[in-house]
């Protein structure tokens, strides 16, 4: 019996032993290491440069490789500077006879530019098996058998590593695979329109493909248009002006590959165990990914090959007193290794990141309360719990828009080919564009955190008006100085004029149903959808969602088997012309398998897009993109939705951190002060032992009566043992 009343007091003993935070979520040996802690709810689905397009898969891509130019971190606007690449590229321009032509000549002179890179020498790749090599130089991994790879889950399992320097060629390498016909680039068209020499490679390839079993050797062949001059330099010719083309060198599509890397991933088996590209990256960059468990864990480490860079000098005004000019000069990266841990809920995201085991976090609907507080001028700023703990609070307008888009080729909301048709589906998208009330729906589902969208492009881009001249004619009026919506009177009538009075085909009497295609837990979630009915219904028309899983819903747009449709774009650089594309009629997705996923064609609209495309900025581009947002606003291919806000929480021992949704390679920007967290976390979390101590008491003392039986008992058969 007294045994078993020490056992049951022996926890309480011992738990003040386990150390002054006992909820830490790591383990012990990262204790007081240079580590970020991070989260992602999305698990990324590429990690292949060639293929990845996504915000999620960003976060790893941009950190591990390094195309030739980048954007200066703290400046804004916006501005290119040199990554992997030596210099700024060298930029000639040419007309139909040869003759080399001035920068200020007109786009419509331009038969041919080029450009001419050289990079930096000196660069070294990561450690990785595909470059390990044998004292005879050749490749130690090169003729894998299955044997070999017995027991092999990761690139960790090979037993050597090698790396080499950075040379031109890679960079030639990785464009070739633009063109691989099993890969998908999601850019390929768009890239091809002005370097056509990447469709004849993708003939070759897939004619070799065809004759090989499947099989393709990109060593074998050359893409017109891309050379290697030297070493270290190589060139690209681009059929006219394309002055864009700078922003897509700043982007993983164009980031170097060795030849190797697809030697040694092709080899059979290697797919089998997940040993691809797509799930192992090799790149140049600061950070190598060291473990990669998507549905749990990812972890970015320091590549110790990395070259190494220095932490800018200069900025914008205020970002010398923000401190983000300390540790101008100092090599970077700062931070030895970056932990992502997988949070599919955020309410155990958000209170990990005020317990101090995130470093930051984004503000969602279920914590904005807590989070922030608006003011009656409509601004922002912390809560006072937040403030009391150090928080800080960065805001921005994100480049990017939310809309809902309409199927073109769908004949309800298209109109088909008939010009009456047409026009009276012009009248319905109008209508519904009145009707879907975006100022209404950002303030209940996104607690105000977004700016309704006029037309596609964000505000901070070139192209976008501010005030009466900045909204849409056909949705909005201005009065006393401000948009205000216009009223469903007007989209009832309009409604009508589209031949659905009260909602109902004026010809057949038949009920007019339209249809949401959209993913579960999207925009078309229960609330979401609850709110787009009501809307739907006050002007008579029934509304269903049709829910599908992602990729049933990719091929449905793919296909062109939606009817409406929510889609978000985040623009990839700071120009108008990375917005407008998305409904160029050359990017129509089921003609064309670009990205106008509204397959919206409009002559007017793609003869001025390819004219603006290549100006410069200025009041000329600026009258073409006006008429051309005109057009947009009249046809109504879209409801132009929203350009969300940015809403970012920081401990204040995350130093460096700045928002640019532009600038994708932040990490090695940023620098802990560890010592600080690791104070505020045992601050935080102290366990509170009191409750252990009045337990222990409560069991002694409910022990107590049962214990001096036992003593008593215990004396008494000594004495009748003595007897």
């Amino acid at each position: 019996m007294f045994r078993r009343i020490c056992l049951l007091l022996l926890p309480c003993l011992l738990l003040p032993a386990c150390g002054p935070v006992w909820n830490d979520p790591y383990p012990a040996a990262e204790h007081g290491r240079n580590i970020m802690y991070s989260a992602f709810t999305d698990r990324p689905k590429h990690l292949d440069p060639v293929q990845s397009y996504s915000e999620d898969e960003a976060t790893f891509l941009y950190q591990i490789y390094e195309p030739p130019l980048q954007y200066h971190y703290l400046k804004r606007p916006y501005t290119l500077v040199p990554g992997s690449a030596a210099a700024m590229p060298e930029v000639r321009r040419y007309d139909g006879a040869g003759r080399e032509l001035p920068a200020t000549a007109p786009a419509s002179q331009v038969a041919k530019s080029v450009y001419e890179i050289r990079i930096r020498p000196g660069v070294l790749y990561q450690p990785h098996p595909a470059l390990a090599r044998r004292a005879d130089g050749t490749l130690r991994y090169a003729e894998l058998r299955a044997e070999d790879l017995a027991g092999v889950r990761g690139i960790g399992d090979f037993a050597e590593t090698g790396t080499r320097e950075l040379e031109a060629g890679d960079f030639v390498h990785q464009i070739k695979r633009l063109a691989h016909p099993r890969l998908h680039s999601p850019i390929f068209e768009l890239i091809a329109e002005y370097l056509p020499g990447l469709k004849t490679l993708q003939n070759e390839l897939a004619e070799e493909a065809a004759r090989n079993a499947g099989r393709i050797d990109l060593e074998r062949h050359s893409v017109p248009g891309v050379e290697v001059v030297d070493r270290y330099t190589y060139r690209i010719t681009l059929k006219g002006a394309y002055p864009q083309f700078l922003y897509w060198l700043s982007m993983p599509f164009f980031a170097p590959i060795p030849p190797e890397a697809d030697r040694f991933y092709g080899q059979p088996g290697m797919a089998e165990r997940n040993l691809t590209l797509d799930w192992w990256p090799i790149g140049t960059g600061p950070y190598m990914l060291a473990e990669n468990n998507p549905n749990a864990r990812m972890v970015l480490a320091r590549n110790p090959n990395f070259r190494g860079e220095a932490y800018p000098c200069d900025g914008e005004r205020g970002d010398r007193e923000a401190g983000l000019l300390d540790d101008c000069g100092k090599t970077m990266p700062f931070i030895d290794e970056v932990v992502f841990t997988r949070e599919r809920e955020s309410i155990p995201y958000w209170n990990k990141f005020l317990q101090g085991y995130y470093d930051a976090s984004g503000v969602s609907s279920d914590n904005f309360d807590q989070a922030v507080t608006m003011t009656s001028q409509g601004d922002v700023m912390l809560s006072d719990e937040m403030r009391a703990q150090g928080i800080r609070l960065l805001t921005s307008v994100s480049p990017s828009i939310f809309y809902l888009g309409f199927n073109m080729l769908d004949n309800v909301v298209g109109g088909g080919g008939s010009a009456e048709g047409q026009a009276r589906a012009r009248k319905l998208r109008q209508a519904i564009s009145i009707a879907l009330d975006m100022d209404e729906f950002i303030s209940i589902f996104l607690n105000g955190r977004g700016v309704v969208a006029m037309h596609p492009i964000p505000p901070g881009i070139f192209g976008a008006r501010e005030g009466e001249a900045g909204i849409n004619p056909v949705v909005y009026e201005w009065r006393n100085g401000r948009p205000v919506r216009r009223s469903r009177e007007v989209a009832r009538r309009l409604l009508a004029e589209a031949g659905y009075p009260d909602g109902r085909d004026a010809k057949t009497g038949e009920p007019l149903i339209l249809n949401l295609d959209t993913t579960p837990g999207g925009l078309g979630d229960k609330a979401r959808s609850d709110w787009l009915a009501k809307q739907f219904r006050d002007l008579g028309v029934q509304f269903v969602v049709r829910p599908t899983d992602y990729n049933r819903f990719q091929d449905k747009i793919r296909e062109g088997n939606a009817q409406m449709f929510f889609f978000g774009w985040n623009a990839d650089y700071p120009d108008p012309e990375n917005m407008l594309f998305l409904l160029h009629g050359a990017q129509a997705k089921v003609k064309e398998s670009g990205q106008n996923a509204a397959n919206y064609v409009n002559p007017e609209y793609d003869r001025l897009f390819e004219k603006m495309k290549s100006m410069p900025d200025g009041p000329e581009r600026q009258a073409v993109i006006d008429r051309m947002v005109a057009i947009l606003q009249q046809d109504a291919p879209w409801v132009f939705g929203f350009h969300p806000k940015a809403y970012s929480l920081q401990h204040a021992w995350v130093l460096n951190r700045k928002t640019g949704s532009m600038v994708r390679n932040t990490l090695k920007y940023q620098r802990l002060d560890v010592a600080r967290r690791d104070a505020a976390r045992a601050q935080w979390n102290r366990p509170i032992v009191w409750p252990l101590g009045l337990l222990a008491a409560l069991a002694a003392a409910a022990l107590a009566p049962a214990f001096v039986h036992y003593r008593r008992r215990e004396r008494a058969t000594a004495v009748g043992g003595r007897g």
